[in-house]
């Protein structure tokens, strides 16, 4: 079968857009590997333990899930609250809140 120009770059264009998903993805789970080794050696909190200090302070949120940010130990723990997306921020050291992104 003979593509025209067009079909070569629509083609193109699908297999491009598929790409950023794939890498995210796997940066998300490099990032959960890496969550998981540094408690395992105790250098960060596990994640429930920051679930339980931070999603009891979400009133009235929906606690979506969490990223883990392996070079700085940082969980950004995400919550939806009347249609807006809040991103808490919370070191993984200490568990300490340092900070809110959205409404």
């Amino acid at each position: 079968m003979k593509m025209t120009g067009l079909g070569v770059l629509a083609t193109l264009a699908c297999a491009m857009a598929g790409e950023p998903g794939v890498a995210a993805d796997a940066q998300k789970r490099g990032d959960h590997r890496a969550a998981r080794a540094a408690r395992v050696e105790g250098r960060i909190l596990p994640l429930r333990e920051i679930e339980r200090r931070v999603v009891p302070r979400m009133r009235g949120a929906r606690y979506l899930g969490f990223d883990f940010d392996s070079g700085t130990t940082v969980y950004t723990l995400k919550f939806l609250r009347d249609g807006n997306v809040i991103w808490v921020d919370v070191d993984g050291r200490s568990g300490q809140v340092l900070g809110q992104s959205g409404n």
